[in-house]
């Protein structure tokens, strides 16, 4: 079924390139459409599009559509373009005529508009939320280990007195700006694009103020252009945001990567979370933590790729945009997996409690020194060269000891003001306010 058809028939291997993958992507937005048409034809039937008795049937059968999506999937069968038209087939086969009536007023250009916002809205949830459980693992590691040093480098050279309620702790807080950049695309998408239909507005009344209340949207993209010239916007504010998080993953990965090393021996993990060699018998990889950097730093790339596919297009619609789906979708479920198995293995992480015994980092503790001698008088370039004289003669003698009193220094971690910070953003998004729209919606299918 193509809802375009008009009895010509089209060109086998056209049609194939043409529909690319949307076939398969769709079943992703299935439940999102089906939400989708349940506010579109309760909003047409107010402008008497539907009659009033005609709606309560029609919302009957989209609910279980929509419980189909859920429970099993609802996939697009081979001749049909696109869940778009796979609802509305499904839908006509039920009711006839009366299905065919869903369409007034809409275009699939601002459908999928739609369904890629609905799908962006549940999906940065589950990823804001799946952000703030490794965040809370971070934290709990942090203040589990934050009496043990460990080196910090600058250039990769031994440099000063870290720690790993330093290290933990900085992750989290990393986080917590991640969360600021998943706010940002949150706003922006969580605007309604429905009644825009193909980019022009309907000469039909449309109350698109009912759709986004009944959709609980925050807000409406009121110019009907601007609306269709999200597609692509939306994409790369998402991607840009998701690469923000993964960046952090990443270098997260890599320093886990570092710190398991033979050659640090900062960290392990269990036997059960790492791989072998073939021929190599001592081999423990931490492979988990080179996929995690693997996959987050191809997540990093989406943001170019989307706007390269996407830039320069003159405002309307085009299909270029169906490219640009293909490597949206599946990224959702990448950053997921990313977040999840960093949250696993970070909660299974050992900590060598003794990395400061070697000799080699004994001058970590060469500013220490200094400020030593400096709080007992001394110019600080005086007691930069005194210290540099003892190194260089090789008669230097480490105390130690570690005395750092200031916000988010060693001895004062801010733990705590970091994990508000992370509650203030995360309380921003208002999730409650979009699962109680929805909650109404699908009621309205089961009156009474």
């Amino acid at each position: 079924m193509k809802l375009w058809d008009k009895g010509i028939s089209v060109d086998k291997v056209i049609e194939q390139f043409t529909v690319g993958k949307d076939r398969e992507l769709d079943s992703m937005l299935a439940p999102f459409d089906v939400l989708g048409s349940m506010a579109h034809v309760s909003m047409i039937a107010s402008i008497g599009l539907i009659s009033k008795e005609e709606l309560p049937v029609i919302l009957k059968e989209l609910k279980a559509l929509y419980d189909l999506s859920i429970q099993e999937g609802l996939q697009v069968e081979e001749g049909t373009e696109d869940i778009h038209s796979q609802v509305e087939q499904m839908l006509t086969e039920k009711l006839g005529d009366l299905g065919k009536k869903i369409h007034s007023g809409r275009s699939r250009n601002d459908q999928i508009l739609l369904d890629l916002r609905l799908f962006t809205r549940s999906g940065l949830e589950d990823i804001v939320k799946k952000t703030e459980t490794l965040a809370k693992a971070l934290l709990s590691n942090a203040e589990k280990h934050k009496n043990i040093l460990i080196p910090g480098y600058t250039h990769l050279q031994v440099a000063m007195p870290s720690s790993f309620g330093l290290w933990f702790g900085a992750y989290a807080e990393s986080l917590a700006d991640d969360l600021q950049m998943l706010l940002a695309a949150w706003k922006i998408i969580n605007q309604n694009p429905l009644g825009s239909a193909a980019g022009y507005g309907s000469s039909f009344p449309l109350n698109r103020s009912m759709t986004t209340r009944l959709l609980g949207f925050e807000d409406l993209n009121y110019n009907v252009v601007y609306a269709q010239m999200g597609r692509g916007k939306t994409e790369r504010v998402v991607t840009a945001a998701l690469a923000n998080l993964a960046a952090t993953l990443a270098k997260m990965a890599g320093d886990v990567c570092l710190f398991m090393s033979q050659n640090f021996g900062f960290v392990s993990l269990p036997d059960e979370l790492t791989t072998g060699s073939s021929i190599m018998p001592h081999k423990k990889n931490p492979d988990v933590f080179e996929l995690i950097r693997g996959h987050c730093n191809h997540l990093q790339g989406l943001p170019v790729q989307v706007t390269l596919i996407g830039n320069n297009l003159p405002s309307g619609y085009f299909r270029d945009y169906q490219v640009i789906k293909e490597l949206y979708l599946p990224a959702f479920d990448t950053m997921m997996s990313c977040l999840d198995l960093a949250t696993y293995a970070i909660d299974r992480i050992k900590v060598n409690p003794s990395i400061l015994d070697d000799k080699k980092y004994d001058y970590l503790f060469t500013v220490e020194a200094v400020n030593e001698l400096v709080m007992k008088g001394m110019p600080f370039r005086d007691a930069y060269k005194e210290v540099g004289l003892q190194v260089a003669e090789g008669k230097f003698v480490p105390d130690k000891t570690v005395s750092h009193t200031h916000e988010g220094s060693i001895g004062n971690l801010c733990l705590g003001e970091i994990r508000q910070k992370m509650e203030r953003v995360l309380v921003s998004f208002g999730f409650k306010h979009y699962h109680e729209a929805i909650r109404e919606l699908l009621a309205s299918a089961n009156p009474g």
